[in-house]
């Protein structure tokens, strides 16, 4: 089994709301992307979350998204993966929405995500 995965954006921890603002201007300014408000967090177009208090990993998360959430989180476990189901957010028919792996990558949690 082989899901399509991809990017989603990039999630930077930042250490106050002000910082997450900052950064997301800079980005936008930067790569001419759209800024955009969230409750917790600044986005820099599609590609940026700045998160207005630090989350998961120590800089941020890496969010991906598949088309099958199910059959990703599947294949994932046969490779040995864990999921941190406290983390996990479903729609409201029950269906799996999103979830974070358990442990960092590099520093970054990752975030997969039904797309």
């Amino acid at each position: 089994m082989n899901c399509p995965f991809e990017l989603e954006h990039i999630g930077v921890n930042c250490a106050a709301p002000e910082e997450a603002a900052k950064l997301a201007e800079l980005l936008s300014m930067m790569f001419n992307l759209a800024p955009r408000h969230g409750n917790k967090s600044e986005f820099a177009g599609n590609y940026f979350e700045c998160m207005k208090t630090p989350y998961l990993g120590a800089n941020g998360h890496i969010a991906m998204r598949t088309p099958d959430l199910e059959a990703a989180v599947a294949e994932l476990k046969e490779k040995g993966f864990t999921f941190n189901m406290s983390t996990a957010a479903y729609f409201d028919d029950g269906k799996l929405k999103n979830v974070y792996l358990d442990g960092e990558f590099g520093g970054f949690a990752i975030h997969i995500m039904q797309k």
